[in-house]
């Protein structure tokens, strides 16, 4: 990890830069896949899914027994587990339902607005390194709140054609229509695209390594919606004196341990407090069992000295992190100044772990920067919002002639003739 102590602005743009990787050839490569997806539909999947998942599929749909055997197979505590944090997710996203009023926003001129969800979603879950079952729940248990009327999920298989059964008792109590046994590429074009066995859906969801995330991009330029753009996993811890520094480690390492590209920073004011912060990191990094995915995340990985909290927080700020983890003695102060992060931690004891897994609050945020601009997937991600109006003959005299001056302004005179025809009316 390298280490800055008291940097200048000139060097903030290194500090927080990302990796890049050069897309050319990668663009293409997706591009090629998912047009052979779009003109060959299943056949072009299940070839797919045997040169990249080494899955011999005579079907891609999961049956009924599959997903009954699953259940049998998990462990009780597991069962549990994913029970607890179902229901926690669950009572989160169901607090974010709102109620929508009627505005007169002029006399006889009634506006609203109708929450209406998205009639098609298609969720992407990884297998890959880890069975991500949590994302299941992530995504899932919104979509169900939102009144979602087909919810799909593909997912790959492992070499024997079989899904993770924690992944597929996820799916069954978070109400998940149907299950696909199809991942990275193929299971992009086949929810953009739509195919014999699965359906074309309206916006897609979900995590994914770089072809995934190339597959989204380029499915969302003319066929479908998507959650939001995304990168690597990354988070910025903020440190003090008072801070436990095997804490801190332990979630740095616990970011870092997604992958070889994901990257962890860590921003503090107290200088004392590098030293004890990087041998908790050494210590715990030796004991786990993908050290070799964290050490090499951890070479994309800085730690940040800084002069005081303003100069931090516009740093924090700047950086935009998808997890922002603040054990300061007085995080709840720092809390107040965050403008720019995907979702935050506070205080000693809420590790980024409860919100991966069963906190409540939803761990499919956005990285890279765009938590400038997007929020992370909530109940309104799963929706769309109609307004509507109606307007009265005395409302429609009133607003009338302002209508028609704008319209005319601009030179839409049959805007104005819509306004004017009305209004001549006896």
């Amino acid at each position: 990890m390298k280490i800055y102590k008291y940097p200048s602005p000139l060097q903030w743009s290194e500090i927080i830069a990302r990796q890049t990787f050069d897309h050319s050839d990668l663009t293409d490569r997706v591009a090629t896949l998912l047009a052979d997806i779009r003109r060959r539909g299943d056949l072009a999947v299940i070839e797919m899914e045997e040169r990249f998942d080494h899955a011999h599929l005579d079907t891609l749909c999961v049956e009924e027994s599959e997903i009954v055997a699953a259940e049998a197979a998990l462990s009780p505590s597991l069962r549990d587990a994913i029970r607890v944090a179902y229901d926690n997710i669950y009572r989160f996203h169901k607090s974010q339902e709102t109620s929508h009023s009627k505005v007169e926003t002029a006399p006889g001129v009634v506006c609203w607005q109708k929450p209406v969800a998205i009639d098609k979603v298609g969720l992407y879950v990884p297998g890959g390194t880890a069975p991500l079952f949590s994302t299941v729940l992530m995504l899932a248990v919104p979509a169900r709140i939102a009144g979602c009327r087909e919810v799909i999920l593909c997912t790959p298989p492992d070499a024997q054609g079989s899904v993770h059964p924690a992944i597929l008792y996820a799916a069954r109590i978070s109400g998940v229509t149907k299950v696909f046994k199809c991942g990275g590429v193929q299971a992009i074009g086949a929810m953009a695209y739509g195919t014999q066995s699965v359906p074309r859906v309206s916006k897609i969801f979900g995590p994914g390594n770089q072809y995934v995330q190339m597959a989204k991009r380029l499915v969302s330029l003319s066929d479908v919606a998507i959650d939001m753009p995304a990168g690597p996993s990354e988070v910025a811890v903020i440190a003090d004196e008072t801070t436990h520094p095997a804490f801190a480690a332990a979630d740095f390492l616990s970011q870092a341990e997604h992958g070889v590209d994901s990257q962890a920073l860590l921003f503090t004011t107290s200088e004392a407090f590098v030293e004890p912060f990087v041998e908790c990191v050494e210590e715990q990094l030796a004991a786990l069992p993908r050290c070799e995915f964290a050490r090499k995340a951890l070479d994309n990985s800085r730690i940040v000295v800084l002069q005081n909290d303003e100069e931090m927080m516009a740093l924090v700020n700047e950086y935009a992190p998808e997890h922002l983890i603040i054990q300061t003695a007085h995080y709840r102060d720092l809390s107040d100044r965050v403008r720019n992060a995907g979702s935050v931690f506070l205080g000693p004891y809420s590790p980024e772990s409860a919100g991966d897994y069963a906190s409540g609050t939803n761990h499919t945020l956005p990285t890279n920067g765009y938590a400038k601009a997007y929020s992370g997937v909530n109940l309104d991600s799963f929706m769309r919002k109609i307004t509507f109006q109606e307007i009265s003959r005395s409302g429609l005299r009133q607003l009338g002639p302002t209508i028609m001056t704008m319209a005319e302004a601009e030179h839409l005179d049959a805007h104005s003739r819509a306004v004017g025809i009305r209004l001549q009316e006896k």
